[in-house]
């Protein structure tokens, strides 16, 4: 593999690193806020509310990236499949294109040779 890609690779896992972390802590935040203004509970149960929400949350995020990500695959193939069509069709205009070109071509020279 070429040292570009691999350096273009660990940046993108990086950067997802990156991503679902500020996304874990911002998590972890709003879930210590909320706990913390519910009065009555204790530190464990506190602890527990926190735990949850941040898991709750990463399963939330993840099943929409999965979406996301599902989405998008099925976009690129149909994009992929319309392009081949395309493309055929392409190829098909230009060989009746110079089969014409030709018999036009053929027809003018003989023409011109009788």
């Amino acid at each position: 593999m070429d040292a570009s890609y691999e350096a273009a690779r660990g940046l993108t896992d990086l950067e997802g690193f990156l991503y679902w972390e500020a996304h874990r802590r911002s998590a972890h935040r709003r879930a210590t806020e909320f706990a913390a203004r519910v009065t009555g509970l204790s530190e464990a149960q506190k602890a527990e509310i926190e735990w949850w929400y941040v898991e709750e949350q990463i399963q939330v995020c993840r099943k929409l990236t999965e979406h996301i990500t599902d989405h998008f695959t099925a976009v690129e193939e149909h994009h992929a499949k319309r392009y081949a069509q395309l493309r055929r069709g392409a190829y098909f205009a230009t060989l009746v294109i110079n089969m014409v070109v030709l018999g036009l071509s053929s027809g003018v020279i003989l023409g011109t040779v009788r």
